[in-house]
């Protein structure tokens, strides 16, 4: 399992097209993807469950990738999370 500490610096967070990416990314991978914020855990290959987070600008989150190739997941996903 990697757990990666993320720091969101889209102006609108992980709104809906951030949000559908992200989802898109993660569903190429076999791993267990999920993002905790706010003591909660989202599926990451949801893009409801990664809207009904609401995470914002500047909130830190937390990838947890856990399988098969969840080294490349986690660095391809914290990428994108931090480049968004």
């Amino acid at each position: 399992m990697i757990e990666k500490k993320l720091i969101v610096k889209n102006l609108a967070g992980l709104h809906l097209r951030p949000a559908g990416e992200l989802c898109q990314k993660a569903l190429k991978y076999e791993s267990k993807i999920n993002l905790q914020f706010r003591n909660k855990e989202f599926n990451a290959k949801s893009v409801l469950s990664i809207l009904s987070a609401c995470v914002q600008q500047d909130d830190e989150v937390v990838l947890v990738c856990s399988g098969a190739d969840e080294k490349e997941a986690a660095e391809e996903l914290a990428a994108f999370i931090e480049s968004v």
